[in-house]
């Protein structure tokens, strides 16, 4: 039951972050970077205890983050120039 808590509160925080992904407001680059590794860490360590819901979406949600910093790091490259 633990694995359904944890992976239906990851895709809470999922359909959370696609106003951030789809709208012009991105969160600060070392952020995004730092959230996204730290959820694909923790996605690794759920799937070493076969916790396979959490970590599938784990794995989303770090992705989600790193199309964040993706995105940032492009609006900041653009802003340079």
């Amino acid at each position: 039951w633990q694995d359904i808590i944890i992976g239906v509160g990851q895709w809470v925080f999922l359909f959370a972050l696609l106003p951030s992904i789809f709208g012009k407001d991105k969160p600060a680059l070392s952020t995004s970077i730092l959230t996204s590794t730290v959820l694909a860490v923790l996605a690794f360590t759920y799937s070493t205890l076969s916790l396979w819901v959490s970590t599938i979406s784990g794995i989303l949600v770090s992705s989600a983050w790193l199309v964040l910093a993706v995105q940032k790091y492009r609006i900041n490259r653009r802003e340079k120039k």
